[in-house]
């Protein structure tokens, strides 16, 4: 199974995962010095659209994206589920829970097009520009972009935004390190300058930031009191995107409904998008009753994360009459390291010998046949599935790359191809347990009373922190061999809430997590590995990684020249982060498993990088009354029509 992303973590972090492919940004016009708005107004050349890898495939007034069904029909309920629970409709603080789909009551500057790589079109903005040297971005808003309530978005809600969320969240204020100050530059006009010059993902990573109304949260809500956006709220929130809140109930669901007077639905980037009126969130505490629920007709699709669910729990009725289908979309646009994960801010996990030995007690190839059904593939980079995966020796410009940090790496960077142990064989298991004692005793540690302990005698214990019942099976297999070394391991399944407050904090000795890569990295590359985070509450860099080469490689992506140089220091990047052994790297899959009640349709041909699922789909009657009309769906909420 794949394993699970602590993914509420940033419900709106500015993950651009975008960077540096500059052919399309080289471009622009320089901006001369100004000392006035209304003279870097005038000097200044806008354009409709960013992109990091070349020019943008749309030209400025193009109709709609060429995925979508312009003339897809309004209508229907979609029905989601979540685990866990919710507490908060306020993203923008790093405490409590904010509900599943918050952010499509709201809209960004920008808006990413799916069969392009790191291109972003105007939303909010109607055109943006910065100079040759990438020191600064200045956005024009459009004229008609309104709130819900039909108050105009304006600058000053822009630079609002901004310092609200980089002010009060860690992540944000972290993500955009870089950029210095935001401010009103004209009457639609904002600019962000930026720290620094030569940083090519700064103006794009900008455009996705997510507005917020400042009259609605400096105002006063119905008891008169004042909003407080450092606080959790389960006050319905003002946005500006196509959905709004209809209604809730606190821990358990949630609805959003279509904004039929949005003020961007005829939009070229909003065309044949958002054509459900209505789509629910409905929370289980339980994967296994998530999983009957979703058997039992009450809510409409689901994506299967289990291997052993995906080869047995499908046996029912409606799967074998076609009601429900059962469907697999290939990951083209991202590359993943999915890991058991230890802190390395804790001693033990310190010698890199030890986290060798670690790896060698996973025996991926026994659970892949036992658990997985031969589904799964070993992972052996940071890029998992992408171009941007080291493999071989390096050489050339890479080479040139790793031998500015020769002195700080481990040799065989240099020398020897990063392989994972394999084990498909007895033989070969027990030759790795040997191997791995042999590194835990070249380490320092020793066995005494069948207990592995170190020099002072201490026992190596090992707490495994997870929080889905699935995987507690992947940490069942894996105990034993991690006993056979002597290591007393206990394994804490605890709730979701729990399980985020803890690795936010830091509490654990080891977790099950991952990292998605885009094709473009960059920025987010020092949120991941940067030394900077390591001890940030809250950051991504789940494992502690303190590391000058990692944090010289990661410049090197961020300001790579061209697509060659990108890939070049990504490789360095992946070679060291492997070599260094930080994490113990698990399995995945190419692709996404899906399962939906075959209520819905979408355009015959779907993006390149993403099965955009439900952005661009829409409600079928047709189809739905076929399966309605074997058994009707849990409350009859899908047998709704079209709107306008």
């Amino acid at each position: 199974m794949p394993l699970p992303s602590v993914r509420r973590f940033a419900v709106l972090a500015a993950v651009a995962w975008a960077a540096v492919a500059p052919a399309g940004l080289a471009q622009a016009q320089v901006v001369p010095a100004a000392t006035d708005s209304a003279a870097l107004a005038a000097a200044q050349v806008f354009r409709h659209a960013l992109s990091l890898m070349g020019q943008p495939k749309y030209p400025a007034g193009f109709p709609h994206f060429d995925y979508v069904n312009p003339a897809a029909p309004k209508g229907g309920l979609l029905r989601l589920a979540e685990d866990g629970t919710f507490d908060t409709f306020n993203f923008v603080v790093p405490r409590g829970t904010p509900a599943a789909g918050i952010t499509l009551i709201y809209d960004t500057l920008m808006a990413a097009s799916y069969d392009e790589v790191s291109t972003e079109y105007g939303l909010i903005a109607e055109g943006v520009s910065h100079p040759a040297d990438f020191s600064f971005v200045t956005y024009r808003l459009r004229a008609d972009a309104k709130w819900h309530d039909g108050t105009p978005i304006t600058p000053d809600d822009v630079v609002f935004s901004f310092e609200a969320l980089t002010k009060n969240n860690p992540n944000q204020r972290f993500y955009y390190s870089h950029v210095v100050k935001a401010e009103k530059t004209g009457e639609r006009d904002v600019t962000f300058t930026f720290d620094q010059a030569g940083n090519r993902e700064l103006p794009q990573i900008v455009g996705q930031l997510t507005i917020l109304p400042k009259h609605w949260w400096t105002g006063t809500d119905a008891a008169g009191k004042p909003r407080d956006i450092t606080q959790g709220s389960l006050e319905v929130p003002l946005g500006s995107g196509g959905y709004r809140i209809k209604s809730f109930v606190p821990s358990r669901s949630i609805t959003y409904e279509r904004v039929k007077d949005y003020w961007a639905k005829d939009l070229n980037v909003n065309v044949g998008k958002d054509n459900f009126d209505e789509i629910r969130y409905e929370y289980f505490r339980d994967d296994t009753v998530m999983l009957e629920a979703f058997k039992a007709d009450t809510y409409d699709f689901r994506t299967e994360s289990s291997a052993k669910n995906w080869a047995t729990a499908y046996d029912f009725p409606a799967r074998a009459d076609g009601r429900v289908v059962l469907e697999m979309f290939e990951n083209r646009a991202s590359g993943i390291m999915q890991a058991f994960i230890p802190n390395l801010r804790r001693d033990k996990f310190k010698d890199p010998r030890v986290r060798r030995a670690l790896n060698y007690a996973l025996d991926f190839e026994g659970m892949n046949h036992t658990l997985f059904f031969g589904q799964y593939k070993r992972i052996n980079s940071y890029f998992s599935g992408t171009e941007l995966a080291s493999s071989g020796l390096p050489q050339g410009r890479e080479l040139d790359i790793l031998n500015s940090v020769k002195d700080l790496v481990p040799p065989q960077v240099f020398t020897t191809a990063y392989t994972n142990p394999e084990s498909g064989t007895e033989e070969s298991r027990r030759a790795n347990l040997r191997e791995a004692s042999r590194l835990l005793k070249d380490a320092g540690y020793e066995i005494k009373s069948r207990k592995l302990v170190d020099a002072k005698g201490e026992p190596f214990t090992l707490e495994l922190l997870i929080s889905s019942p699935a995987m507690e099976r992947v940490a069942v297999f894996y105990k034993p061999a991690l006993e056979r070394l002597g290591i007393t391991v206990t394994i804490r399944l605890v709730d979701s809430s729990q399980y985020i407050n803890r690795v936010r904090a830091r509490d654990f000795d080891m977790i099950v997590s991952g990292w998605g890569q885009s094709l473009s990295p960059g920025n987010e590359q020092r949120e991941f590995w940067g030394t900077e985070a390591a001890d940030r509450e809250g950051s991504r860099n789940l494992a502690g990684i303190r590391d000058k080469a990692v944090d010289t490689l990661i410049e090197k992506v961020i300001y790579a020249t061209d697509r060659a140089d990108l890939v070049a220091a990504t490789h360095a990047l992946d070679r060291v982060l492997l070599w260094n052994e930080y994490v113990v790297p698990a399995w995945t899959l190419n692709y996404t498993r899906t399962a939906r009640w075959d209520r819905f349709a979408h355009p015959p041909t779907l993006p390149t990088f993403s099965f955009a699922f439900p952005d661009i789909w829409w409600f079928d009657p047709a189809k739905a009354a076929k399966v309605n009309a074997v058994g009707p769906a849990s409350g009859g909420a899908n047998s709704s029509g079209t709107s306008k």
